[in-house]
C-alpha cells in the first residue's frame, strides 16, 4: 500500500493560487510574535553594548545602575554561570555565526559587543540602568577600512587553464565589482522570552531554525537538550540573520535561570547592526576572455570579503560561476579581510547575489565591447551540462526565461546605443542580467494525523519566516488527501514536534514533500490494517495487499467503485483518529556521488528613467522570468519575487552600512539613515514562471524561490542604469554623485 501519486493534470490544490492560510491572523493582530509573550514575573533585560570596536575592558562599574529602581541584576563577566563555546556543525543542526560566548572575555573586537545586561521590572527601567553602567576601556585604533584585501586565497573552483586562456584570448575585459556592507532590516527586531522551570527552559525566539537554536543554546548553556523547548510560531521575517543564535539568546536564558523568573530581551534598531550579522563588504575582480563571436575562453572571479577578528565567515560569491556559462578555462578564489565588526551572515541569497552582480555586470560589459545583444551573449554561451562539476543539471531552462522575459519587456524594441531611447522627455535605459540560486533540500520528518470528521493534522518543528510555509504545509497534505486547504490544521515552530530543518536557502518547502507524504501513507496504511481487522467497516476480513489508498479514499485496487473516504472508515471503526510519521530519504543533493546538478535559474529585466536636468535616476519597470521548477501556489510565489525584486532595487540605489573609522561604530544605525526601498520607490513588478517539474528534487517537482529573484536584480538595473546614462557603475550602492 503506498500513498498514490498525484499527477499535475489531477492536481486540485497544488498549483493554485492561495491567500495565506495564516493571514486573517496577521491582519487582525492576533498572530503572536515573540516579543508579544508575556508571562507572570516577567523581568526585562536590555544589554550593554561596548562602545569601542577595538581594545579591552579596564572596568565595569555597576553601583549606580544596581541603585536604581526595579533593578533585580547587572550581569558582568564571571556573574553568570559558564556559557560554553561550541564547534558548530550546519549538517548537525548544530550551527552559530559567532561561536564565542556572551561576556567570555574582556576583548572588545567590534561596536556593540554585549558587556553587561541590565535586568529590570520594566523594560524602561532595564534600559535606564543599562545606560548608567559605566564602562572604561584600554582603546586600540579599529580597523573598518572598506579597501579589502585577502590575508590568503582559496581556489573555489577551476577548470582548464584560465590565465593562457585570458592571455590568448582576442577580447577581454579585466574590472573590478565593490559592494557596501548591507544589514538585515526585517520590521521584527530579534527577541527572547525565556521561561525557566525547574531544570527545563523554554524559549520564545525569533528564530529560522527551532531544532538548531535548541540544540545550539542547550549545549551553550550545559542542559540536556531535552531540557529545553524552543518556539517560534511566527516571525516578522529575518532575510537570514535569523537562521543561526545570536549571544543576545544564551544570554537572556541564562540570565532567567540566575534568576528564577522569565526574561524578555528585546533588541533594539541599532543593536540590530552590531550583533546579530550583515552581509559583508565584498570586492570582486572579474576577468574574461572571449572571441570576436562572443564565444567565452576564459573566466577568472576572484573575491574577497570583510569577516571579523574571530570568525571565518566566506561569503561565497563564486557559487554560481562554474555552472552559469560554457567556458573550458575557469579558476575561481575566494579571501578573507579582518575587520573589527560584528559576524557577518548569510543575507537573502548569500554568495549567488553579490556574486552574480559581479559576473552579470562583466557579462554586459563584455557584450558592450563586442556590439553584441547581452541577451543573445548569455544564449551562445549556455553550457549543456554544469561544467563546474561535469554532471547534468536536473533541470535547466534559463534559455526559456531569456524569451519569455524578452517577449514579456519588449527587449526587440532596445536601441543598443546608450542614451538613444527617449520617452515622456527623460532617458530610457533597459538592462538584463541572468540568475541562478541552488536547489536543494535538508533531512526532515513530518506527522500527519486524520481525524474522523474529515479533517488534518500536519506537523513538523520548521518555521514559518514569513514565506508562506503553514500555506504550503496545508496545501500538500489538502493535496494528497482531497480535501479542502481549510481542513488542515498545521502545527509547527515548536521543538516539540518531530524534527525539522532550517528555513533558508529557499530549501524549506522542496524537503517538506516526501516526509508530509510519507507520514500520510504510513497513517493510511494503519487505517487500513485496521480496517481489514475489524468489522462494520466495507473492508473487514479483507487484506491489506488487496486496499490501496490515494486521493485521501481507501479503495480495492483492481475495483474504482469501492472507495470510502478516510474520515468514513474512520467513524465505521469508531475512532477518533489515526496518525503516521514520515521522513525524506536525506539530504538532496547526496553528499557523497551526487548524479545532478540543482538550481533554479531566471533572468531580469530592468528600465530605468534618467532626468540629467535634475540628476534623477528611477527603476521605472521590472520584468522577471523564473525557472523555479512546479510552482505549488502562483500567488505566493509571485509574492515572494517580488519582494526579493524589491531588495535588489534597495541593493542597487540604496543600502549602504557605514562604519565610524574612529570608533567603529555603524554610522547610519538606524530606519532613518539605513535607506530601504519604500511604495515610491517600486515600480511596476510583472514576474512570469516557465513551469518545469523538477522530479529529481521531489515528487511534486517543486523548488524554492526565496532567493532566486534577488539574484541578478542589482546587475540589471546598474546595467540599465549604463545604458542610459553612458556611466559605468561597478560600485554598490549606486550614488547620484556617480553620474554627475
Amino acid at each position: 500500500m503506498s500513498a498514490a501519486t498525484t499527477t499535475a493534470g489531477s492536481m486540485t490544490v497544488i498549483g493554485k493560487g492561495r491567500p495565506r492560510v495564516d493571514g486573517p491572523l496577521k491582519v487582525t493582530g492576533t498572530a503572536q510574535y515573540t516579543s508579544d509573550y508575556s508571562f507572570p514575573g516577567m523581568l526585562y533585560a536590555v544589554p550593554v553594548g561596548a562602545t569601542i570596536a577595538n581594545g579591552t575592558i579596564a572596568s565595569i562599574d555597576t553601583a549606580r545602575a544596581r541603585q536604581m529602581p526595579g533593578v533585580r541584576a547587572i550581569f558582568k563577566r564571571g556573574d553568570l554561570d559558564k556559557i560554553v563555546r561550541i564547534t558548530p556543525d550546519f549538517l548537525a543542526m548544530y550551527y552559530v555565526d559567532e561561536p564565542r560566548p556572551p561576556l567570555d572575555d574582556d576583548v572588545v573586537r567590534y561596536y556593540g559587543q554585549y558587556v553587561a545586561l541590565a535586568v529590570a521590572d520594566t523594560f524602561e527601567q532595564a534600559k535606564a540602568a543599562a545606560d548608567a553602567v559605566a564602562v572604561s576601556y584600554k582603546v586600540d585604533t579599529p580597523n573598518v577600512d572598506p579597501r579589502l584585501v585577502a590575508e590568503q586565497t582559496n581556489v573555489a573552483s577551476e577548470r582548464g587553464d584560465a590565465d593562457a586562456g585570458y592571455a590568448g584570448a582576442p577580447v577581454t575585459i579585466d574590472v573590478q565589482y565593490g559592494i557596501t556592507t548591507e544589514t538585515h532590516n526585517p520590521i521584527e527586531t530579534h527577541a527572547t522570552v525565556a521561561i525557566p522551570d525547574g531544570d527545563a527552559l523554554t524559549l520564545y525566539e525569533t528564530s529560522q531554525g527551532v531544532v538548531n537554536h535548541r540544540n545550539v543554546v542547550a549545549d551553550m548553556l550545559g542542559l540536556p537538550r531535552d531540557k529545553v523547548r524552543v518556539i517560534s510560531k511566527f516571525l516578522g521575517s529575518g532575510f537570514g540573520n535569523k537562521l543561526f543564535p545570536w549571544s543576545h539568546s544564551p544570554l537572556a536564558g541564562a540570565a532567567a535561570i540566575a534568576l528564577k523568573q522569565p526574561v524578555k530581551l528585546v533588541l533594539s534598531r541599532p543593536m540590530m547592526f552590531h550583533s546579530v550579522g550583515h552581509r559583508p563588504r565584498t570586492e570582486q575582480r572579474m576577468r574574461i576572455g572571449a572571441k570576436p563571436d562572443g564565444k567565452l575562453v576564459s573566466l577568472r572571479h576572484d573575491y574577497v570579503n570583510a569577516t571579523s577578528i574571530l570568525d571565518d565567515y566566506v561569503e561565497n560569491c563564486g557559487e554560481a560561476t562554474p555552472h552559469m556559462y560554457s567556458v573550458p578555462n575557469l579558476r575561481v578564489t575566494s579571501g578573507l579581510a579582518r575587520r573589527n565588526i560584528g559576524t557577518p551572515t548569510s543575507m537573502r541569497g548569500p554568495g549567488a547575489v553579490p556574486g552574480l552582480f559581479a559576473l552579470e555586470s562583466a557579462m554586459d560589459e563584455l557584450a558592450t565591447q563586442l556590439g553584441m545583444d547581452p541577451v543573445q551573449l548569455r544564449l551562445l554561451n549556455e553550457p549543456s551540462l554544469d561544467e563546474g562539476l561535469g554532471l547534468p543539471f536536473s533541470s535547466r531552462h534559463l534559455k526559456e526565461c531569456l524569451a519569455l522575459g524578452a517577449a514579456k519587456f519588449g527587449w526587440s524594441k532596445r536601441d543598443p546605443k546608450v542614451g538613444a531611447m527617449k520617452r515622456d522627455g527623460v532617458t530610457i535605459g533597459w538592462g538584463v542580467a541572468a540568475c541562478s540560486w541552488l536547489a536543494a533540500r535538508f533531512d526532515c520528518t513530518a506527522s500527519v494525523e486524520l481525524r474522523d470528521n474529515g479533517t488534518a493534522r500536519v506537523a513538523s518543528a520548521v518555521q514559518d519566516i514569513g514565506t508562506g510555509t503553514y500555506t504550503a504545509m496545508a496545501q500538500i497534505t489538502a493535496e494528497m488527501l482531497g480535501i479542502e486547504v481549510d481542513k488542515v490544521e498545521v502545527a509547527l515552530g515548536d521543538t516539540d514536534l518531530t524534527p525539522g530543518p532550517l528555513s533558508g536557502g529557499s530549501m524549506l518547502t522542496a524537503s517538506l514533500v516526501a516526509p508530509i507524504t510519507r507520514a500520510i501513507a504510513c497513517a493510511a496504511e494503519k487505517l487500513i490494517a485496521a480496517a481489514c481487522a475489524s468489522k462494520g467497516n466495507p473492508f473487514s476480513g479483507m487484506s491489506p495487499a488487496d486496499l490501496r489508498f490515494g486521493s485521501g479514499r481507501v479503495a480495492l485496487k483492481d475495483d474504482d467503485r469501492s472507495t470510502e473516504t478516510f474520515d468514513a472508515v474512520l467513524r465505521a471503526l469508531q475512532t477518533k483518529a489515526v496518525s503516521g510519521d514520515g521522513a525524506a530519504d536525506g539530504t538532496f543533493p547526496p553528499k557523497d556521488n551526487p548524479r545532478f546538478s540543482s538550481h533554479s535559474f531566471g533572468a531580469h529585466f530592468a528600465e530605468v528613467t534618467w532626468q540629467p536636468e535634475i540628476a534623477r535616476l528611477r527603476v521605472s519597470r521590472i520584468v522577471s522570468a523564473i525557472d523555479a521548477g512546479r510552482i505549488l501556489n502562483p500567488l505566493a510565489a509571485r509574492n515572494q519575487i517580488e519582494g526579493a525584486l524589491v531588495m535588489g532595487i534597495g541593493m542597487a540605489l540604496l543600502e549602504g552600512t557605514e562604519y565610524d573609522p574612529q570608533n567603529g561604530a555603524p554610522m547610519n544605525a538606524s530606519l532613518a539613515d539605513y535607506v530601504v526601498p519604500v511604495n515610491a520607490d517600486v515600480p511596476a513588478l510583472d514576474v512570469h514562471f516557465v513551469e518545469f517539474p523538477d522530479l529529481n528534487l521531489n515528487a511534486l517537482g517543486a523548488r524554492g524561490v526565496g532567493e532566486i529573484g534577488l539574484a541578478g536584480t542589482a546587475a540589471a538595473i546598474t546595467n540599465a542604469a549604463y545604458h542610459a546614462t553612458g556611466v559605468r557603475v561597478r560600485e554598490l550602492p549606486l550614488r547620484i554623485e556617480d553620474l554627475l
